[in-house]
């Protein structure tokens, strides 16, 4: 095989492999959500053109706040294709985190897709960690926007002194995610330290932020002791 041609495959090949999802073929294809998958595909099997209807492009699944009341006090509805016909092969997919005051979204990643984290209430310190280790941490107040990098260990700190929320956008309709497990933080002594790290309040020196006292991860290390 010619040397040259040879090099334009691999090129092309490697090119295809760090994209995010493949461009869809037609205008639309909702999810069929009737039938059930036997054939396991980059994408999930469309409904038939005459099934198609402007209500596979609408979801409210995001309308409504989730369950904040346990540790650790904040909560994530992520929503794909499977769960919004009119996503598939759109490559999105989107997401709903609600945080209490002193609620931690727990680091972790997605690795198939890089996010796009909108504050729609509330004051959030967001941050993730690249491969060598540094990292990179904003303040985010309503209406305000960061992105993490696909593959990228991320998290995020409500920090002010109301409920927050957030919206987020990622680029492919099934992202997948990587959580550091629980096991990992069995010890709230080890969830204290990670957030200390995490957070730099010093640098917070705004009248609208709240002083993060962490009362609610130290009541948690108060239980612990006492079972």
């Amino acid at each position: 095989m010619n040397s040259s041609l040879f090099l334009y495959i691999i090129c092309f090949t490697c090119i295809g492999i760090c994209r995010a999802d493949f461009d869809n073929l037609q205008d639309i294809c909702p999810t069929d959500t009737t039938k059930k998958q036997t054939i396991f595909i980059n994408g999930l099997p469309c409904k038939s053109p005459d099934r198609i209807f402007a209500s596979d492009f609408k979801s409210t699944k995001l309308r409504d706040a989730g369950d904040t009341d346990k540790f650790p006090y904040s909560s994530l509805t992520l929503v794909t294709a499977a769960d919004f016909p009119g996503l598939n092969t759109l490559g999105l997919s989107i997401a709903r985190t609600d945080l209490d005051v002193d609620g931690m979204v727990m680091p972790h990643t997605h690795p198939r897709a890089s996010e796009m984290f909108f504050v729609f209430k509330g004051v959030v310190v967001a941050g993730f960690v690249d491969t060598n280790r540094k990292l990179f941490q904003v303040m985010l107040k309503a209406g305000e926007v960061c992105v993490f990098p696909r593959g990228l260990l991320h998290y995020g700190f409500n920090v002010g002194y109301e409920f927050a929320t957030v919206f987020s956008v990622l680029n492919s309709q099934n992202p997948g995610v990587v959580s550091i497990s629980d096991a990992a933080f069995s010890d709230f002594d080890t969830i204290d330290d990670l957030v200390r790290k995490f957070i730099s309040v010093s640098a917070l020196d705004d009248k609208s932020i709240r002083n993060v006292t962490l009362s609610r991860f130290n009541k948690l290390k108060i239980m612990k002791h006492h079972i």
